[in-house]
């Protein structure tokens, strides 16, 4: 069941990165901000929690034989100067930074004509898009090691990040002018003015972020307050070099551990 899921959330991953990317509607991204913003959104807040979910570099890594890239891999997980630039990188404060100024950024009207007209600029904006979402997620989906932040820190991590999006949200929907000049002196597609289609862009992206940050928010919630938790998975980094097994020492606490809760509910169950 736990790699059905998987295998369905990188399906419905790839399904998110084709309709952004690929599929007919992202041909009239030129033509409609809001077909614009739903890419947006599936390039930030879709497609990366189901990508990380599946985790598609797990089966990949253990397929390759140990003989190959096994003591490569180890030396370069182990390398001091590795550990110290991804421990930035993957810092939660980077992570909630990083999609931030990446969709401000790129929603300042000269840079969003940039990338409007430009196709290289608008493939560096769909990567950057990805990228960002993908470490924004991170600390959601896989907390990496280096992730001491307490669990419940991840609902007000996941509610803060709506706010930047709704104020950009808000100012296209209340501004009461075309803020994109390019937009601006199109005819409008499917017999929507300009100024509409800005409107409706900043409604799918208001609904559509909140929504999608609130749910996960809420989801951990209950977790952290349900009676039974389990530890969340770790990411790629952590894990043994390809090929290899598990380590012997896992499963030797895991038999201690369910040594003492097995002792300790016989303890319980004595009569007073």
């Amino acid at each position: 069941m736990h790699a059905f899921r998987r295998l369905a959330a990188f399906a419905l991953g790839l399904f998110a990165l084709w309709v952004a990317l690929g599929s007919p509607l992202a041909a009239l991204h030129h033509q409609l901000l809001s077909v614009h913003m739903v890419q947006h959104v599936l390039l930030m807040a879709i497609a990366p929690p189901l990508i990380l979910i599946a985790a598609p570099l797990e089966p990949l890594l253990r397929a390759i034989p140990s003989s190959a890239v096994g003591p490569a891999w180890r030396r370069l997980v182990r390398r001091r100067s590795l550990r110290r630039v991804r421990a930035v990188v993957m810092h939660p404060v980077v992570c909630w930074l990083a999609p931030v100024v990446a969709l401000i950024s790129w929603h300042v009207p000269a840079v969003f004509a940039l990338a409007l007209h430009g196709h290289g600029w608008h493939d560096v904006q769909a990567a950057t898009f990805l990228a960002t979402g993908l470490l924004f997620w991170s600390p959601v989906v896989r907390p990496s090691p280096s992730f001491t932040w307490p669990r419940w820190s991840i609902p007000l991590y996941l509610f803060t990040a709506t706010l930047p999006c709704d104020a950009l949200s808000a100012f296209l929907v209340f501004c009461g002018r075309v803020v994109y000049p390019a937009h601006a002196s199109g005819s409008g597609a499917f017999g929507m003015s300009p100024l509409r289609d800005q409107e409706l862009a900043g409604c799918i992206m208001w609904v559509a972020v909140t929504l999608i940050y609130v749910v996960p928010a809420m989801a951990v919630t209950m977790r952290l307050l349900s009676p039974f938790t389990t530890e969340p998975e770790a990411d790629v980094m952590s894990m043994p070099a390809p090929g290899s097994r598990p380590s012997v020492t896992r499963y030797v606490r895991a038999a201690k551990t369910s040594g003492q809760l097995r002792a300790g509910v016989g303890r319980c169950s004595r009569p007073l």
